[in-house]
């Protein structure tokens, strides 16, 4: 890869957030933490409803549970963890209505975005997007499903990074989470329509920049709408129909 994407996540937490200083020299401080969680959703290692136990986080990280708590609370305010009374913190698990807000959100958000970065990008900062996109289809082709969605994402928020709106780009780095946890809670159940939804989004991805090279912002914030709207309609919210059991073999006829 020629090109190095700029890392969003850890610009939210600069950007919104002051950083706490470490306990002792050399550990993770608040936003270090917070970046290694918000990457492992990203990255589908950390799937919705997930227990996250105190002390096996503060184990991890090598703090003190008190270092942790904080970072437990900010992922709550953002809907990423759900914190429980007496049942403590877990990934959150997104209904069919948070999921479809989450998506009515970015389709208000992200045309708007698109055509500030075409106002504000460089050649490089297209170069950079058109990588991004290199790296997601070889992703996919290698079956690597994880590293290909995180990669979808991280287009979308070097858009938002590179927009230069501070207020919107935070709000969609947060609503990018959030659809990590819908598209792993709700991604089609076979693996063939999941290989197909994701073959459609590098494709989308590529037709939203040659619009983004052209500086035609019109056609880029409805080619931004289109593709979030498909996402949206991959979503599959009733379980598949399970086959009928086969009662002779049930009752040992």
């Amino acid at each position: 890869m020629t090109t190095t994407i700029p890392k969003p996540r850890r610009a939210r937490a600069e950007a919104t957030e002051p950083t706490v200083a470490p306990e002792v020299p050399g550990q993770l401080s608040d936003n270090d933490m917070y970046d290694r969680m918000v990457s492992a959703i990203l990255d589908h290692r950390l799937p919705p409803g997930t227990k996250l136990v105190e002390d096996k986080l503060a184990a991890a990280f090598g703090v003190s549970r008190t270092r942790v708590r904080p970072v437990l609370v900010r992922l709550a305010n953002e809907q990423v963890v759900t914190l429980t009374p007496n049942r403590g913190a877990s990934i959150a698990q997104p209904t069919p209505q948070e999921a479809l807000e989450v998506f009515e959100a970015r389709r208000l958000l992200e045309p708007r975005l698109v055509e500030l970065f075409i106002a504000n990008a460089t050649d490089a900062d297209i170069a950079a997007l058109r990588t991004c996109i290199d790296d997601e289809e070889a992703a996919r082709a290698s079956g690597d499903m994880r590293r290909a969605i995180r990669l979808s994402g991280d287009f979308h928020l070097h858009i938002a990074q590179a927009a230069g709106h501070q207020t919107l780009g935070r709000i969609l780095r947060e609503l990018v989470s959030r659809t990590s946890l819908i598209l792993m809670t709700y991604s089609p159940s076979h693996a063939r329509e999941r290989e197909e939804a994701t073959a459609c989004g590098c494709r989308e991805h590529r037709a939203l920049i040659d619009a983004i090279r052209l500086r035609d912002a019109r056609e880029a914030a409805r080619l931004m709408l289109t593709h979030l709207a498909r996402i949206e309609t991959q979503l599959e919210f009733t379980p598949p129909a399970a086959d009928a059991p086969d009662l002779a073999q049930l009752l040992g006829a």
